[in-house]
This record gives structure tokens, C-alpha cells and sequence, in this order.
């Protein structure tokens, strides 16, 4: 279609796209990738339905991350909020908004699967098929064995009367569920003349069986330096190549994924291991891989932390330096909240889950969200001590000092100093400053007594006692006073 046959707006927009493109092809040329990105995706958001435009923003993308099949530096940090943002466009039917939103995911990380997913089904929903299928494309490619993206393409090759690539589309969803009855009876329908005789399309681009780059991406990022050196090691020589090859072998076996996830553990190399329990994640399905591949990543922002604390901690003055580890605890605390709150929903059973899950909301100053998950905690007996002492903070914090009084009072009976040091000083501590709140200047005394005979240093004790003995000693003065003679 020639640019006249648009209206003078459509017109305007296709030309400043058009000049756009051309702006970030001589980006591409100086290597300057972020402005290069950025005149693609003006393009796009111009003129939505070019496929031309997302081919060349695809493979812009990727080189700019080197190829390196993960995108950006920990990514699945990243894309949370974006992830959110499609969820809604979609639930609204803002078929614009969800495109633009899986573009922005994608651009963090062009080879996730779900956000070509979702511009494949945002686009599809803006009538924009070539695109759709080019995205729906990649998701299968970069999820091979996940049935929703196949499905999904063979809906949009039949909608185009592609019958060979839908049935061939089907063909691996039957695959992954041999027994699926539904599937095999659409492939049978769309048994038509231009599926059996396959060999008019054997030759169609879109119809060519190419190695799964999210199995490729897989196999390239997790190996070692050895075969990127085109060094062939025989096995035994090199625990991770053996690994690899089991995986090679045999990718559908979780075990081997997990034990290859392992030994990256081992060797600290945290980014593999999250790389590789994804992989059997995908592989699996299995709710105990996602929670190995969830404490992997919060390994490596736990990590990450460490480093902008060191970091905060050599240059005090520095803002940039202050913020970034103030940014990062929170990111922490919110993942491990997260995590630990879906967990608690897995295993119910599990005390020890709701323990850390209450201690998290206290540190997010969460008291109320804590305390019925301390309750529960309260009947394992193992934990019983140090979940009491943690009400008796939740409720203090509620300003209700009965209540926290009585929770102290009951993990004393339960807590000595020689196994629970902590716990110990916290419980005499908080109920000497009840005591003192309350006037009982002798009880005070008492706790905090009790704290400074293990800890002389513990928090402001020493500097309170001392007060408190001046009061006391003031009160006996003023009452020999008042004695007769």
C-alpha cells in the first residue's frame, strides 16, 4: 500500500516512523544499541502493525545482549512490575496497552518466552497475524514444550488456513499428552487435502524444524569455558561436562538438571544455577524445583546486597552508594515476602514457614499481618520460645503491653541463656522496660540484671540500670527521711 493511500494523520505517523527506522539502522551501525532500541520502538508505537519493524527490533535486541540468551543483568528482577502491567492490560482487554507492555518485557529480556506469548496475543487481538504468528513463533521456540503457546500458535495458523503448520503444531502438543483425546480430534479435523500431501510445504520457511533456542540458550550459557574454547574434555575430566551430557542425553530427565543445578551451587556460580533449575522447572512442572530456583534467585539478590553494603560501607557519603543498599534490602525483603507468603499456601503445615514469614512482615513493620502467623507457629515446641518472644514485640508494637507482658512472661519459663542467648536478653530486656513503664523499678532491676551478667554491651541496659539504681537509691533516701526519730 502506498503512503498517499493513508490518511494525511496515518500519513504523518508512518513517515516519522519511517525516518525513525532509518535513525536506528545508523545506530546499529555505530553499535549504539540503547539509542537503536529506542527508534524501534518509536517505530512500533507509530506504526504497530509492521512486521518489519519487530523482526529488526528482535534481533537488535538480542545483539545488544551479546546473545547471551538471558538479556539483561538479572532480569527476572526487572520484568515483575512489567509482568503486572500485561496482567492487567489483558484482564482490561487493552489489547494496545498489553503489546506495548510485552515489548517493554521483552526488551529486558528478548528470549522470554511469555512476553512473545503476550504480543502474540495482543497483537492477534489487533488483527496484526503476521506479527502475532512471528511472535507466537518465538515463544514456542524459546518454551517448546509449554501446550497454552502451542495451542495458541496452531489456533492462529489455522485462522490463516496454514493447515499443515497447525496439524504439525498439534502434532507436539500430542506429544506431550499422548492421551489427549481433544487435540487429536482437531488434528483429525483439519485432516484436508493440503495436510496429507505435505511435500508442497515441506520447503515453507515457516514450516522448517529448528533446534529449540531456549534449549540451545540453555546448553550455551551453562558451558564451561572448556567448550567455549573448542577444547574437548573426555568425561571425568570435568564434572560439569558430564553433567551437561546426562542433560544432553536425556533433557527430560529432572534429576540430571537438578544434580548439574547442584554442583553450580557448589561452585557459587549462582546465575547458572538459577539458568538451569529453570530448565527443569520448565521440564518438570514440579513445585519443589520452583522453590529451589526461588532460593537461587534470592541467593543472588541476597548477594548483590552484600556487595552494595561493602560498597555503602567504604564510602559513607556517598548517596548513590546509600541508596542502592537501601533499594536492594527492600527488594529482598519484598521477594522473600513474597516467596515465603505462596509457600505458606503450598505447606500449610509447615511452622517454620510461618515463623519466617511473621518475622518478615515485622521487619517490614507489618505487626498485625505477623501475628496470627505466630500464633499458628506458637504450637511447634521447637519454636515455641522465640515465637513467643516475637508476639510480645508484635503486640508492644500494637500498644498492647498486656498482652506482649503475658507472651514475655510465658518464654521465660521456656528460654535459658547458654542455648538461646538472643531470645534470653530480648524477653528480660522488653519486660524490664515494661517493668519501668509500669513504676515496678525493682522488677526493672531484676531484668536487666539478668542481661548484663551475659551481655555488658547489650543495647542502652548498662546506662539504664544505672538510672534506675539512682532512682531506687532516691526513693530509699526520701523514705529514711520520713522516719522519726
Amino acid at each position: 500500500m502506498s503512503m498517499e493511500s493513508y490518511a494525511p494523520e496515518e500519513q504523518r505517523k508512518r513517515k516519522f516512523a519511517s525516518d525513525c527506522f532509518k535513525k536506528a539502522t545508523e545506530a546499529m551501525a555505530r553499535q549504539n544499541w540503547d539509542y537503536a532500541v529506542e527508534m524501534f520502538s518509536i517505530a512500533i508505537k507509530m506504526v504497530p502493525d509492521n512486521l518489519m519493524y519487530r523482526q529488526s527490533l528482535r534481533g537488535l535486541e538480542r545483539r545488544k545482549y551479546n546473545d547471551n540468551k538471558t538479556g539483561k543483568s538479572m532480569a527476572f528482577l526487572s520484568v515483575r512490575s512489567i509482568r503486572a502491567k500485561v496482567k492487567k492490560a489483558k484482564n482490561a482487554k487493552n489489547w494496545s496497552e498489553m503489546d506495548e507492555a510485552a515489548e517493554e518485557g521483552l526488551a529486558i529480556n528478548p528470549w522470554d518466552a511469555q512476553f512473545h506469548a503476550d504480543l502474540g496475543q495482543a497483537t492477534a487481538e489487533r488483527g496484526f497475524d503476521e506479527i502475532a504468528t512471528f511472535a507466537l513463533e518465538l515463544a514456542v521456540e524459546y518454551g517448546p514444550e509449554n501446550k497454552v503457546f502451542l495451542i495458541a500458535l496452531a489456533a492462529l495458523y489455522e485462522r490463516r488456513r496454514d493447515y499443515t503448520n497447525a496439524v504439525k503444531t498439534l502434532e507436539k502438543v500430542m506429544k506431550l499428552e499422548p492421551l489427549n483425546g481433544t487435540i487429536r480430534s482437531k488434528i483429525a479435523a483439519l485432516g484436508a487435502s493440503e495436510v496429507i500431501d505435505r511435500g508442497g510445504y515441506g520447503t515453507a520457511k515457516n514450516t522448517q524444524e529448528v533446534k529449540s533456542p531456549v534449549k540451545q540458550g540453555y546448553e550455551d550459557s551453562v558451558m564451561g569455558d572448556a567448550k567455549r574454547n573448542n577444547q574437548v574434555l573426555a568425561p571425568g575430566e570435568s564434572a560439569e561436562n558430564d553433567l551437561l551430557r546426562a542433560v544432553q542425553k536425556d533433557p527430560a530427565n529432572v534429576a540430571n538438571h537438578l544434580k548439574l543445578a547442584d554442583h553450580y551451587k557448589r561452585d557459587g556460580n549462582l546465575e547458572k544455577a538459577a539458568l538451569t533449575l529453570q530448565q527443569a522447572l520448565h521440564v518438570s512442572g514440579d513445585i519443589s524445583v520452583r522453590e529451589q530456583m526461588e532460593d537461587v534467585e534470592l541467593a543472588m539478590v541476597r548477594k548483590n546486597l552484600l556487595f552494595a553494603k561493602e560498597a555503602s560501607t567504604a564510602a559513607p557519603n556517598d548517596p548513590v552508594a546509600r541508596q542502592n543498599r537501601i533499594d536492594l534490602a527492600k527488594e529482598v525483603l519484598d521477594q522473600e515476602i513474597e516467596i515465603y507468603s505462596r509457600r505458606t499456601g503450598h505447606h500449610p503445615n509447615d511452622m517454620k514457614l510461618k515463623h519466617e514469614l511473621a518475622q518478615r512482615f515485622m521487619q517490614a513493620n507489618k505487626h498485625a499481618l505477623a501475628i496470627p502467623l505466630l500464633q499458628q507457629a506458637s504450637k511447634d515446641v521447637r519454636l515455641e520460645a522465640q515465637v513467643l518472644v516475637d508476639l510480645g514485640i508484635c503486640f508492644l508494637k500494637q500498644q498492647q503491653n498486656p498482652l506482649a507482658t503475658r507472651q514475655f512472661q510465658k518464654a521465660i519459663e521456656k528460654l535459658n541463656s547458654t542455648n538461646q542467648p538472643q531470645p534470653f536478653k530480648d524477653c528480660h530486656y522488653w519486660l524490664g522496660r515494661l517493668a519501668e513503664e509500669a513504676g515496678d523499678l525493682a522488677e526493672a532491676e531484676t531484668h536487666y540484671l539478668e542481661i548484663l551478667g551475659l551481655d555488658y554491651a547489650y543495647r542502652d541496659v548498662a546506662a539504664r540500670l544505672e538510672k534506675l539504681q539512682r532512682q531506687i537509691g532516691n526513693v530509699a533516701n526520701r523514705d529514711l527521711g520520713d522516719t522519726p526519730e
